[in-house]
């Protein structure tokens, strides 16, 4: 996950700074619903926990669905750790599935147990689990979703109601214990796993995955790309042969392109809220595959190709997908210095357009991530996981502008003397939008949060 504007604003000596970030927020919210009193204003003040896991304004009441560590109800194992990404599903008789991520690497504290037919590589730890829910939110089932994967950070759903987990690394067969090349997304079945397996969908890219968002109308998969070092990631559409084909059918292939807005080979560069590119282009990618050269160091051609550090957000609003930078510095490579960009890209006009930029002059009362782990809202505004230094909120924001805590971690990771709190990751809503679900990454919690949601 990454790091918070909050806790760069701290590292830099800015945190005297604050004017308003420049830009429209209402285009955060392109899509969702419009409320006149849900989460408006916020909900109140956040009240103490008395057993310690999760304070929550009064009113709202939350359930530990999941623990790190604990039995699997499945019987294959232990509930892993890193809790990350997450989605949820109509389930039957008005309950819900969620598929949850695990961003585990090697030597992590819980690996996801090795389940034959859903494991990808002996040698990984990272992958999914499933639970399926009742109406009540009382745990029916809970078992392994995709085994033997790496680094599960994000993804996201599809419209055919299954799950992409995204790989947030480049290893390779032969390194650390891997015995498989990483990098790949994976499909993953919520309510049957073993349909959609352990397979990799390769032509959709191997690289340092992020995010997803597919357009509804057309199938087209757009991904982000989450590079560490310089050069910095690209944005990424993915072509499928079979579009809106269903459960399996990405992995029929298709054609994967990266972005080139003309004259800008670095996105840190435009820091001017509205600004509109018309004439950008999709250049195919040489090697999708990266056998012998990650794909954003690859030959693009004189014109070379658009980067920018941080992508990792991404999300399907109204007829447009955005994806989110969450910070750029010069003294990683970038060109440019900002606390967070948001931007709109229109696949009919073939525009790309500036929504918002933040910094270094920040608004330090707006949530941490500028914004990065989201959920749209049934209130018509956001939710966003803080993941930074210090308390760690899920903090609500409306579409005027305003910022409430929704919630605040209590469960210390640190010592009485230096306490820390995991970071939240993985919110989401029931497909009814009675029940937040939120993860704590560390120590691995899933919860879902009731409450009056519609006052």
């Amino acid at each position: 996950m990454s790091a918070t504007r909050r806790q760069i604003l701290a590292r830099t000596g800015a945190l005297g700074a604050g004017i308003a970030f420049s830009g429209s927020l209402t285009e955060l919210f392109a899509g969702t619903a419009t409320a006149q009193s849900m989460g408006q204003r916020g909900y109140g003040p956040l009240v103490p926990d008395p057993a310690g896991l999760l304070d929550l304004p009064r009113g709202f009441r939350y359930r530990v669905l999941s623990r790190e560590g604990d039995p699997l109800r499945s019987g294959e194992g232990k509930v892993p750790s890193n809790c990350d990404g997450m989605s949820a599903f109509p389930g039957r008789r008005g309950g819900t599935y969620l598929v949850r991520n695990h961003e585990n690497r090697t030597h992590s504290r819980q690996a996801v147990p090795r389940v034959r037919d859903l494991t990808y590589d002996p040698g990984g730890e990272g992958g999914c689990t499933a639970l399926e829910l009742d109406r009540d939110n009382k745990v029916l089932s809970e078992r392994v979703a995709i085994a033997g994967t790496s680094t599960n950070c994000a993804g996201g759903p599809t419209p055919w109601n299954t799950w992409l987990t995204c790989e947030e690394t480049e290893f390779r067969a032969g390194e650390e214990n891997y015995t498989k090349d990483h990098g790949f997304i994976f499909e993953v079945d919520p309510y049957d796993p073993r349909r959609t397996g352990a397979v990799p969908l390769t032509a959709m890219g191997r690289f340092q995955h992020e995010a997803i968002a597919v357009d509804p109308g057309t199938g087209t998969v757009y991904e982000t790309e989450d590079a560490f070092e310089k050069p910095f990631g690209l944005f990424y559409r993915f072509l499928p042969e079979k579009p809106m084909g269903g459960r399996g059918s990405l992995r029929a292939g298709g054609r994967l392109q990266a972005l080139r807005v003309p004259g800008v080979p670095d996105l840190s560069t435009i820091q001017d809220p509205g600004a509109t590119f018309d004439h950008v282009t999709w250049v195919d990618v040489p090697d999708p595959l990266a056998r012998e050269t990650p794909i954003r160091f690859q030959d693009f051609g004189p014109q070379g190709i658009t980067h920018a550090q941080k992508l990792e957000g991404c999300y399907w609003g109204g007829s447009c997908v955005y994806f989110i930078s969450s910070f750029a510095h010069r003294k990683d490579g970038s060109a440019a210095d900002h606390y967070g960009q948001v931007w709109k890209y229109d696949p009919k006009r073939r525009r790309l357009t500036q929504v918002v930029v933040f910094g270094p002059d920040t608004d330090l009362q707006l949530p941490g991530e500028s914004p990065d782990n989201i959920c749209l809202a049934p209130s018509g505004g956001l939710m966003v996981c803080e993941d930074g230094d210090g308390a760690q909120h899920v903090f609500g924001l409306t579409r005027r502008g305003e910022v409430y805590p929704m919630a605040r971690g209590r469960q210390n990771i640190g010592t009485p003397q230096k306490p820390e709190w995991g970071e939240f990751a993985g919110v989401t809503f029931s497909p009814g939008h009675r029940t937040m679900y939120v993860n704590c990454y560390t120590p691995g919690t899933t919860f879902a949060v009731t409450g009056p949601w519609g006052h």
